[in-house]
Formats: C-alpha cells, sequence, structure tokens
C-alpha cells in the first residue's frame, strides 16, 4: 500500500513541478487559431489557447507557463509570459482611415489583429494604400498594437512591395536602425601603422579576387608565391569583420540578429551596413585592406606541408570576374596566367581527390534571372559551375576544413575549445531506403552497407544519370535524403563533403558564424582561449536564420518565375515530372526551371488517377496510364498567380512524350 501511495505522491509532486515550470521555446500557428509551442528537448509541443497568447505572434520566441497536463496524453497547456524575442516587426497590408483614427491590415494568412497608427505616424498614407508598417509597441492583449508606416507603394511598386514583404515575413529588418548606421559611420577606413605592425604583411606578395561580375562585396582574396625551398605557397585572404565589428557594439548586435545576409533576384539585405561590407572590408583592387588569413605551403607532389592562420594586410593586385578566368583556363591566355592555370590544376587535384574520398557530387541546377530596369524579368537561364567557380570553391573549403582542424585539437583547461563546427549527418534512413527502390527501378544500383559505400553510390548515379531525363529528378529525391548541414559545438563531422573536421571563415561579410569563428580563432592565436558558454544557442540561432534565409530566397525566385510565366498564359512547354501527390504531380519545364502543378482535377476528364507512393507514381484506374516522377511530358500553362506565387499548368494529352507502360 505505501508503494502506491508513494507512486501516486511521485506523480502529483512531478506534475506540480511541471506546472511551475517555465520553457523557452517558438510559437506556431494553426490555421485553425490555435497555438503550439515548440520547445528543445520535449517530446510533445505546448498547446496555447489564443486568449493565452499575450500578444505572441507566430515564430515569436516566448516564454511559456504549464497551466495544465492533462490526464492520460499527457498532453501540456500553457500560457505566454514573455515575448524573448519577436520574429516579424514589419508587415505588408492596407491602410484605413477613418476622421479621427487609422488602422492597418496585415496582408497575412495568420491570425493577427489590426495595428492601430497614430495620424502622425501615417506617413502621407490614405485609405486603400498598400503600406509597409512596423509594429513599435503592443503592451497587452487588451490593446491594440501600435506602428507607423514605414513605405507606400504605388502600383507600379508591386514588384518592391512583394520583396519586401517576403523579408518581412522571414523576420528579417527591412532597414538598419539609426544607431547602428550612426556607428558604421564612425569606423575610420583609415589603416595606422600601429596595425599593420601586428600583422604578417602580404602587400608585396600578388593578389587577387575571383567574384561574380555584379559582386558589390568582395571577402576573399587569394595570394601566390613561389618559396625559396621551391615550394608554392597559396594564401587565402579573408575580409578582417571582426576587427570592425567588436562584441557588443550596435553593429555586432544588428549582424547575430540577422546573421545572415538575403539574397533576393534583384537585392541584398546585408547582414552589415554597406559602410562595413562594401567599403571598409571589402578586398577592392588597388587598396590597402586588413584581412584574417589561413596559408598552406604545398610542395612539388601538391602535398600540404605547412599551414599558417593570422591576421594580415594585404593589396589586391587585380579584381576577376568569373568569366575572366575561365576564358584564362580555356585559352591558357590572360593576365598571371601561369599562377590561374597552376591554381587551376591544383584545385581539380583537390576536387578529385575529395570525391574519391567519400564527399558527394550532388550537382543540383540554380537558375539565374535577367531583369529589366524595373526588377521584370525577362529570362531565365541555368547556372553552370565551372572551373574557374571550382577554383575558389575548392581553395575555400580547404581553408574552412584546415582552420576546423586546427581548433578541434585545441584544448581549454584539458577540455576541447568549443568551437561553431558546420556539420550534416548521414541520410536518413527512412528517407534512403525508398529512393534506393527508386533508383534501382530505374537501373542505378545502390550500396547502403555503410556511410562510404552510400556515398560513392551517390556519386556513381550522379555520374551514370548525367545528361539523361532522369538526372535532375534523382538529384532532387537524393537531396531530399540528406539531414540538413547545421551549425553546433558538437562535431559530428560533414558528411556530404567528406571531412571529420569543418567551420565556416571564409564568408564574414554575409555569414555571423564566420565572425564568431574568427573571434576564436584569434583568441587562440592570443594564447587566452575563448570559452563561450552560450555558444551552441549562438549556433543554434545561426541555423534558424540561415534556413529562414533559404525560405525567403527560394519564395523570391518562385514569385519571379510565376511573374515570367505570366507572360505565357496558354504557351505550351515541355517538362519533367518533379513531384507526385494525392492532389496532382508537378512539372518543371525544362527551357525555363519554373514548376506548376498539373491538379487531379484538371487529370479527371481524362480518368480516375490514384497515387502509388512506392512508385512515386500517380496512376489511372481504367487506362493503366502512369504518370512517373521523371517523365517526360508537355504542359500548357493556365495560370499564374502571384499572391500565392504558384503556377498552374494543364497536362497536354497529344504532347505526352512517355507513352504508358
Amino acid at each position: 500500500m505505501n508503494s502506491k501511495k508513494d507512486k501516486k505522491k511521485s506523480k502529483t509532486t512531478t506534475k506540480q513541478t511541471h506546472l511551475t515550470t517555465t520553457y523557452k521555446g517558438v510559437l506556431d500557428i494553426a490555421k485553425s487559431g490555435m497555438g503550439f509551442i515548440i520547445v528543445q528537448g520535449l517530446e510533445q509541443d505546448i498547446l496555447v489557447f489564443p486568449t493565452d497568447f499575450n500578444t505572441a505572434l507566430k515564430g515569436d520566441e516566448v516564454r511559456v507557463k504549464i497551466t495544465k497536463i492533462r490526464q492520460g496524453s499527457g498532453k501540456k497547456e500553457g500560457k505566454v509570459m514573455e515575448i524573448v524575442k519577436r520574429k516579424q516587426v514589419s508587415f505588408s497590408g492596407t491602410m484605413q482611415i477613418m476622421q479621427h483614427h487609422a488602422f492597418f491590415l496585415p496582408n497575412t494568412i495568420h491570425p493577427m489583429p489590426d495595428i492601430y497608427i497614430p495620424m502622425d505616424k501615417l506617413k502621407g498614407a490614405k485609405t486603400g494604400d498598400k503600406v509597409i508598417v512596423q509594429l513599435t509597441k503592443w503592451e497587452n492583449s487588451n490593446k491594440k498594437p501600435e506602428g507607423e508606416v514605414l513605405e507606400i507603394f504605388t502600383p507600379e511598386k508591386e514588384n518592391d512591395m512583394a520583396m519586401k514583404s517576403i523579408v518581412a515575413e522571414s523576420g528579417f529588418p527591412l532597414v538598419f536602425d539609426g544607431e547602428v548606421l550612426a556607428f558604421a559611420k564612425t569606423l575610420s577606413e583609415k589603416i595606422s601603422p600601429d596595425e599593420i605592425a601586428k600583422r604578417k604583411d602580404y602587400r608585396k606578395v600578388l593578389t587577387f579576387t575571383i567574384d561574380p561580375v555584379d559582386a558589390k562585396d568582395f571577402d576573399d582574396a587569394i595570394s601566390f608565391q613561389h618559396l625559396e625551398n621551391g615550394h608554392i605557397e597559396i594564401g587565402v585572404h579573408i575580409a578582417d569583420v571582426s576587427h570592425f565589428v567588436q562584441p557588443g557594439t550596435a553593429v555586432d548586435k544588428a549582424a547575430y540578429e540577422r546573421a545572415t545576409s538575403v539574397y533576393l533576384p534583384d537585392r541584398v539585405y546585408p547582414m552589415l551596413p554597406e559602410r562595413i561590407s562594401n567599403e571598409l572590408c571589402s578586398l577592392r583592387p588597388k587598396e590597402e585592406k586588413l584581412t584574417f588569413s589561413a596559408t598552406f605551403e604545398v610542395d612539388a607532389v601538391g602535398k600540404i606541408v605547412h599551414t599558417w592562420y593570422g591576421k594580415t594586410v594585404i593589396f589586391s593586385d587585380r579584381r576577376f570576374t568569373y568569366e575572366d578566368v575561365q576564358i584564362i583556363i580555356e585559352t591558357k591566355e590572360g593576365d598571371h596566367k601561369e599562377e590561374i592555370l597552376w591554381l587551376h590544376d591544383y584545385t581539380q587535384n583537390l576536387r578529385k581527390k575529395r570525391f574519391e574520398n567519400g564527399a558527394i557530387n550532388f550537382s543540383s541546377q540554380e537558375v539565374r534571372l535577367t531583369l529589366d530596369a524595373n526588377g521584370k524579368p525577362i529570362g531565365i537561364t541555368v547556372k553552370e559551375s565551372k572551373a574557374s567557380h571550382q577554383l575558389i570553391e575548392e581553395l575555400m573549403l580547404k581553408a574552412n576544413q584546415l582552420i576546423a582542424e586546427k581548433m578541434g585539437s585545441v584544448k581549454v583547461k584539458k577540455e576541447v575549445l568549443p568551437f561553431p563546427y558546420r556539420v550534416h549527418d548521414q541520410p536518413n534512413e527512412d528517407k534512403l531506403n525508398p529512393f534506393v527502390v527508386f533508383a534501382k527501378k530505374h537501373g542505378y544500383p545502390f550500396n547502403i552497407d555503410s556511410p562510404e559505400h552510400i556515398a560513392h553510390s551517390f556519386n556513381n548515379l550522379m555520374l551514370a544519370s548525367k545528361g539523361k531525363p532522369e538526372q535532375h529528378v534523382l538529384e532532387q529525391l537524393g537531396i531530399r535524403t540528406m539531414a540538413k548541414a547545421v551549425y553546433t559545438t558538437n562535431n559530428i563531422g560533414h558528411y556530404g563533403l567528406g571531412f571529420e573536421h569543418y567551420c565556416h571563415f571564409t564568408s564574414p561579410i554575409r555569414r555571423y558564424p564566420d565572425v564568431l569563428v574568427h573571434r576564436i580563432v584569434q583568441s587562440v592565436l592570443m594564447g587566452n582561449a575563448m570559452n563561450d558558454e552560450g555558444l551552441e544557442e549562438k549556433c543554434t540561432h545561426c541555423s534558424m536564420r540561415e534556413r529562414a534565409a533559404m525560405e525567403a530566397e527560394r519564395a523570391a525566385n518562385k514569385y519571379k518565375q510565376v511573374e515570367f510565366m505570366r507572360d505565357y498564359l496558354g504557351h505550351s512547354f515541355e517538362g519533367i515530372i518533379s513531384g507526385v501527390a494525392s492532389f496532382g504531380f508537378f512539372v518543371e519545364t525544362v527551357e525555363h526551371k519554373c514548376e506548376g502543378l498539373v491538379s487531379i482535377a484538371s487529370l479527371s476528364k481524362f480518368d480516375d488517377f490514384r497515387l502509388i507512393e512506392a512508385d512515386y507514381a500517380l496512376v489511372g484506374s481504367r487506362s493503366g496510364r502512369k504518370f512517373n516522377m521523371g517523365d517526360k511530358v508537355v504542359v500548357k500553362v493556365a495560370a499564374a498567380n502571384l499572391d500565392k506565387r504558384q503556377l498552374d499548368f494543364e497536362w497536354e494529352v497529344n504532347g505526352m512524350l512517355n507513352k504508358k507502360d
């Protein structure tokens, strides 16, 4: 009896403990309006009723107190006690103005109250105007949130509003506040003799940058020199952002909040003010610049025999575009051709060895949009990864790998140094198995006996399918089996690259983890290795912001693709089936890589189609006709909805290129 009483008492005590516990998590809101707090480490989300949101909005980081634990299921209910951090503070929508009151109606599918705008914060907005509004105050749920108009959009600025809305919805500020811009202005571009004396001087060593033709910030440069012992030293010189962006400053806080730059088809929302990213830190030609460098000495057979890391000062002799370097590689003529051609051979060898050692060669295609002066898309092409791109890619990968390897051996009080690694886990078994079955059906064998065999099987598959109709689909499905790369202090290696140690060191202008890496590496070099107790939390934040930026970039590209295809309503295109679902199949056009849906409703006039998940196919119950992933079809553009960023296609029955089995 006492045992039962003790167990009952223990359960009661546990329940009471939970009811006094607060958790930190992120609020998600379902279409029904119910809220769910996602807490890392908790198996179940915490249910929150709309009356208990306490002004929290979807995506906000909050503290929640447990108010009830349901019997049987153990499901927790809670109440938001505090907003730790708002995901979104800028919103797009429409103004509604009365005689003495003005309200902003947000353009969102998620539950959200109207925002009260004081009359002196309207910036001239009128009823019906499309605007961007910033939330400035929301004291409690019993009061309306307050805001101010940031920008008014005229009809011809529809594109501008769409891009800003996407960025705002992803939780990125649209502008830097006055304090940050004022701080950036105070930073001097002059390099003092005292600062140069602290650094290794590379100003007389041949140094150049290789970047896209439209690049505005150059965050990496390459140096090349023959050493007296007959070896060659390669220098990877990275903009010394951490020299200008000191911990705790206004600009550092703003950079951490963003954690990454956001690249849209027609603009960039930078992590750092342009004064820093495009002026002070950009490694522009014919200018002395402060850098943080990784150099490696290479012997006659291409082996790295010595490495060095530290602060440097450089002078870039030449700015190359990727196209410039590609011409030199192909024609073997041009400025600094000997150095460029040596680096080409060396990096192609690095690339070959990387794949031999287990790196996976996914050559997923990216699109490049050509825009007119007003941002309207007038053309879409597929980006190619050429030898000039691979030259820079391999040097950056090697620098990142060597830095991480070095930091992995550092101890602080006999403990491993906390360090922000870039890691990538092995493929998800549940996702991998269906893919293996699908690949084998298309004649591609797959060995899953070990992670190494999986990697080699992927590479063999990519090589064997190159140029075939199913190549793009196999690449897409293969990528979906992979875990997402993240930042963490727990180094499990980078499976996709085949590296045991890897970090991000080479792009501090556009990624905050690189700034963290620079600071820690410098602390090690100075002999007082930094032990940042909050580093894992910072890694998690940077991973989340990176995913948000990627989603924004995908949404913006999709918007532009839909805008482009809007001019082709009624036109037919050849496409590849890129996905199947119970509600239809997705088709990506071959010419423009624009994806749209052929709905099950539009197919109903031909047959009653059902999804066969194991085959990644829709099958007609009467005709037996199959629509498989990878099949070629001809589709007509039926609708292009910019608000939903959605393309609707119709299957052209007489244009079917892959007939039924």
